[in-house]
């Protein structure tokens, strides 16, 4: 019990030593060091517009093409931008032609995973050319797809792993500006 008092002493004594050592500075502190004040968020390029409330488009699509890129081959700008509409694979940049319908006015980009990538797209009613490493539809086989072709243009190109595929309005990008635009697929 003895030894139970004297340990219990020494600790209250240790206790108050270090609490007046503490409380009592042998030399004035400087204040506090005051933070720097945060820097100002630069205005993110990459920042969404989404269009009709819609999500904004997976940077894993967008990396296949960007918007600027269609700024640069198609002759739009922000100014004719209306923002994009994004879902797991696809992202559709919408953009305002006048006297035209924003549902037909678009440049959508389809970039899926893939286990198995073809080399060059089949399609039975219409044909493609080369145009650098990408195909590009040329000529339709039917008359349906005739109205296809003419009112867009499609772009493919097949990656190790995935493909990207475009289909470009001819109201946003006409065929000469699709084929500059596919210089640019990654």
């Amino acid at each position: 019990m003895k030894l139970t008092r004297h340990l219990v002493f020494r600790s209250a004594a240790c206790a108050a030593l270090a609490l007046s050592l503490l409380s009592v500075s042998s030399r004035p502190q400087a204040a506090p060091p005051v933070p720097a004040p945060a820097p100002a968020p630069a205005a993110d390029a990459n920042k969404c517009k989404a269009y009709g409330g819609a999500k904004c488009c997976s940077p894993d699509v967008t990396l296949h093409l960007k918007k600027e890129d269609i700024f640069s081959a198609c002759g739009q700008s922000e100014a004719t931008y209306l923002g994009e509409v994004g879902s797991k694979d696809t992202c559709k940049y919408v953009f305002k032609v006048a006297g035209e319908s924003e549902e037909s006015t678009y440049v959508q980009v389809y970039a899926p995973a893939a286990k198995e990538v073809l080399e060059k797209p089949t399609d039975p009613f219409m044909s493609f050319k080369k145009v650098g490493k990408v195909w590009m539809t040329d000529k339709a086989k039917s008359p349906k797809a005739a109205a296809q072709v003419s009112s867009s243009t499609g772009l493919y190109l097949a990656g190790r792993g995935y493909f990207v595929s475009v289909a470009a309005s001819t109201k946003v990008c006409s065929k000469a500006q699709a084929a500059a635009l596919a210089k640019s697929m990654k």
